[in-house]
């Protein structure tokens, strides 16, 4: 995305990570997204949920290991 327009960033919880208990917001802004950043607790069925096009960037969080260091501040 090469715009000089400033974007939005929206946290989107999951819930249990069924996709079907998605609240309406979170599934409409999903399926708008540019780009979704995610880790593996939504599971797999809402990963592939994903829209195809859709940049997907994984953050990390499995167990004992993140695939991007995070520094405290």
């Amino acid at each position: 995305m090469n715009s000089t327009k400033p974007g939005k960033v929206y946290l989107v919880g999951s819930g249990p990570g069924d996709p079907e208990l998605l609240t309406l917001k979170a599934r409409r802004l999903i399926d708008e997204a540019d780009v979704v950043v995610y880790d593996q607790l939504p599971g797999g069925q809402i990963l592939s949920s994903i829209p195809e096009g859709t940049e997907k960037i994984d953050a990390g969080k499995y167990a004992g290991s993140h695939t991007i260091e995070v520094e405290a501040v």
